[in-house]
């Protein structure tokens, strides 16, 4: 079936140009290559985003949750201030103090003559029981019984 052509239209028409009713070629290649690219571009610039948490991982717990935070207020207020705090902040490698502190914790505990692992509270009690002369106040739910009975009397 051959078209009709405008008398002033060129003979000789280019290939992009497509008849009535025909597939577009070009505008779909074209369609696909724009919806890869804009995944491509929004790909890189969340994995850009991500830099200073991936950075962060191998550091302290604390340090990586700081990053993080930073990151998604970053992401979500467009303020590039709190991801390059987050950049620098995963780029420093902060001094652990945890650790020799409970070194020295258990190292006192140990010359003290404290099993590990006992609570704050029921040392001070039992210190300030011995800085007084006095016994130590019983807790359980004997000692309660036994006080109940006491005022009772």
């Amino acid at each position: 079936m051959s078209e009709v052509l405008h008398p002033s239209a060129p003979r000789d028409l280019p290939g992009f140009i497509t008849a009535p009713g025909d597939t577009d070629v070009l505008m779909v290649v074209v369609g696909i290559i724009l919806i890869g690219a804009v995944l491509a571009v929004g790909n890189l610039y969340l994995h850009l985003h991500t830099l200073p948490e991936r950075m962060a991982h191998r550091s302290q717990k604390l340090q990586f949750e700081i990053v993080a935070v930073l990151g998604l207020l970053a992401l979500f207020t467009h303020n590039h201030l709190f991801w390059v705090i987050g950049l620098f902040l995963a780029m420093v490698d902060l001094p652990d103090f945890g650790t020799p502190l409970r070194s020295i914790a258990g190292s006192v505990e140990k010359i003290a003559g404290v099993p590990p692992g006992d609570e704050a509270p029921e040392l001070a009690g039992e210190s300030t029981a011995h800085a007084v002369g006095a016994e130590a106040p019983d807790t359980t739910k004997a000692g309660a019984a036994k006080r109940e009975v006491r005022s009772h009397a």
